[in-house]
């Protein structure tokens, strides 16, 4: 049997909070086709205690209980001496912030990934002599880390080839190109008054492209500017934004090479009064 391109081992105290979404839609048929793999592992079964026991309360006083490192480290043994792992990623708030480009990277790169959910007041500090990655998907707490694992596993998941139905369908996307995602409509042409934009509906391509472009560019102007530096923006993007209300001073900010200039009609020669025919 072919070993999947991607696999994701995760140690959890909550692993039937994860079976349902791995194992449905896409990520469930790439499962079933071979493409990626999903390991979903309980934590307790590491334990050394005849309660399972996976944790214990801080040295030094405090509220709340810390996963024990002994745990952590017998589990990544476990796991290792199965099949050799390529990275063990850490979920904690005070982690590198998980992005798009994080995601190609590491589809792109493949292999056994091993992803460690976190729950109660998280992991004994030394557990990070033991991973290779620590990751956040943002500037907030949750209860654990079981949907923060989901989130990763989904977005680097799409991104192996043969997951998606067409390879295609996330070149486009928000933040793969620098930019937002343009606007998409389909069936019915017409609803509530609103109507889909007659450009859409042309079949002419590159009208279609250069109006998807501009749309794409006016949404990260006016929500995610931050994101405009590393767009790759080229003259027509500058001119576009320009028009958008950008400043000269934003343009340079951006890295926005210089718009275009505006095209100049072909001046008549002018030709003095023939005499012929006097």
């Amino acid at each position: 049997m072919t070993t999947p391109a991607l696999t994701f081992s995760v140690l959890t105290l909550f692993p039937e909070l994860l079976r349902p979404f791995a194992s449905e839609a896409l990520l469930g048929k790439a499962q079933a086709r071979g493409l990626v793999d999903v390991r979903l592992h309980d934590l307790r079964d590491w334990a050394a205690n005849k309660h399972h026991k996976v944790d214990d309360t801080p040295y030094g006083g405090g509220a709340g209980m810390v996963i024990r490192v002994d745990v952590v480290a017998r589990a990544l043994d476990a796991l290792r001496a199965e099949r050799p792992i390529d990275e063990v990623v850490m979920l904690t708030p005070a982690g590198e912030t998980f992005r798009q480009a994080t995601a190609e990277a590491w589809a792109a790169q493949g292999g056994h990934w091993v992803i460690l959910c976190g729950r109660y007041e998280g992991f004994d500090a030394r557990v990070e002599r033991l991973v290779t990655r620590e990751v956040s998907i943002g500037d907030f707490v949750m209860m654990g880390g079981e949907a923060a694992a989901a989130c990763i596993m989904e977005a680097v998941s799409r991104l192996v080839p043969g997951v998606l139905g067409a390879e295609a369908s996330h070149q486009d996307d928000s933040f793969s190109s620098g930019l937002l995602d343009y606007p998409e409509y389909t069936r019915p042409p017409e609803w509530a008054g609103e109507g889909v934009p007659a450009v859409l509906q042309s079949g002419n391509h590159a009208a279609i492209a250069a109006w998807r472009r501009a749309q794409a560019l006016g949404k990260t102007y006016q929500r995610r500017p931050d994101l405009l530096p590393t767009a790759g923006l080229t003259p027509l993007d500058s001119a576009e934004l320009l028009r958008l209300g950008a400043t000269a001073e934003q343009l340079q900010g951006w890295n926005a090479p210089e718009p275009p200039a505006p095209k100049r009609g072909k001046r008549r020669q002018k030709t003095e009064p023939s005499n012929e025919g006097d």
